[in-house]
């Protein structure tokens, strides 16, 4: 067991790493932060609940900073947000009654996900003319919100890897300024789990403030370096790191301890 001040450390380290990805990538630092979370045993409930607070401090900085670049497209923000807060509140009530053991293997099954399309998203993602989005579009990215929302909460990833990939797809938005518009969305969705989970009592709040000290610099650098940073190399790295994190989770769950 570690002491409180190393147990510190290691957190605004986790934080740090967390913020500065999360914000290059566009996909929210929760996918790192609840994973070390879990493995130092935090409960379900209070693995989301700790990893959200510190996703919503990465996110408020680096929507401040991606702001400030004018690199956001606020109504597509919005929009997003609306299927998603719903799918917030959702799946903070589903994260008190799942069990530890299921809670492993569920997500497992999301970072083998996440970090195959991180690997990969160079390949499968390419930017695209803009297009008028139908109605049956419109509805299809409601649906795919709010699930994204559901897996926000549920987990405390965020849901920026969901919807980063809707701007490019079907909004047909630039990468920059989809990673950018990302952060607006999961600043709101976050809020709305938050917010229902702190009403359960579920966060740990000395982890989280410890995670969100340093998840709120990471962020700002993560925002800088997006600008120039192609990432190819650093995308397929973090992609194996997760999967390879998701296998260990899938393992215990199936009783093989590595």
């Amino acid at each position: 067991m570690l002491d409180n001040i190393t147990t510190g450390i290691a957190l605004v380290a986790v934080g740090l790493a967390a913020g500065t990805l999360g914000s290059m990538l566009g996909v929210g630092g929760g996918i790192i932060m609840g994973p070390a979370l879990t493995f130092m045993g935090l409960p379900p409930s209070q693995t989301a609940a700790t990893s959200l607070f510190a996703v919503t401090s990465t996110s408020i900085s680096s929507t401040i900073a991606f702001s400030r670049q004018r690199r956001i497209e606020y109504r597509r923000g919005l929009e997003l947000a609306t299927g998603a807060i719903p799918g917030a509140v959702i799946g903070t009530l589903i994260s008190s009654t799942i069990s530890e053991a299921d809670f492993k293997l569920y997500f497992g099954i999301l970072l083998i996900a996440v970090g195959t399309y991180i690997a990969f998203r160079t390949s499968i993602l390419k930017e695209k003319e803009a297009k008028k989005i139908s109605f049956i579009q419109h509805a299809a990215i409601f649906a795919i919100t709010f699930g994204a929302g559901i897996i926000s909460s549920l987990f405390g990833v965020g849901g920026g890897v969901i919807f980063v990939p809707v701007m490019l797809l079907l909004h047909r938005m630039s990468i920059h300024k989809a990673t950018a518009t990302s952060q607006l969305t999961l600043m709101i969705t976050s809020f709305a789990g938050i917010f229902t989970h702190a009403a359960l009592g579920h966060p740990n709040y000395i982890y989280a403030l410890a995670l969100s000290a340093g998840a709120v610099v990471g962020a700002q650098i993560g925002a800088k370096w997006s600008k120039k940073a192609k990432g190819s190399s650093l995308q397929k790295m973090f992609g194996v790191v997760l999967i390879a994190v998701a296998i260990s989770f899938i393992l215990e769950w199936l009783g093989i301890k590595l």
